[in-house]
């Protein structure tokens, strides 16, 4: 759900500066994997809303049901970002790296004395 989130955000981001019918790689790709999704979710769409914000409504409802429905079913006691299993992976990731990178030689040196 997570990847399928971010995906729809790109494309509404990409769509900013590039026409959906674009010949651009990247483009085709975002839309041949998010069509798919906008069409599945046409039913809870209001028929309103700008054809370019569709991708971002529909991350919307993406990250309301990971934020509420999710947490419930996968049972976490708590709600929050650190319900989402995707970015939490991906915090760990980054929190372990810089905190690797920041102790150097200098550092293990001083321990050993």
């Amino acid at each position: 759900m997570g990847l399928a989130m971010w995906t729809l955000m790109g494309r509404f981001g990409m769509s900013l500066f590039v026409n959906e019918h674009s010949d651009f790689f990247f483009m085709k790709a975002f839309v041949r994997m998010t069509d798919p999704m906008i069409r599945a979710m046409k039913w809870a769409t209001p028929n309103f809303l700008v054809e370019k914000m569709r991708p971002l409504y529909v991350a919307w409802f993406i990250y309301m049901i990971r934020f509420y429905l999710m947490p419930l079913i996968l049972g976490y006691s708590v709600m929050g970002m650190l319900s989402f299993p995707l970015e939490s992976e991906i915090a760990v990731i980054i929190y372990e790296s810089a905190r690797s990178s920041s102790r150097g030689p200098a550092w293990r040196l001083s321990r050993l004395m």
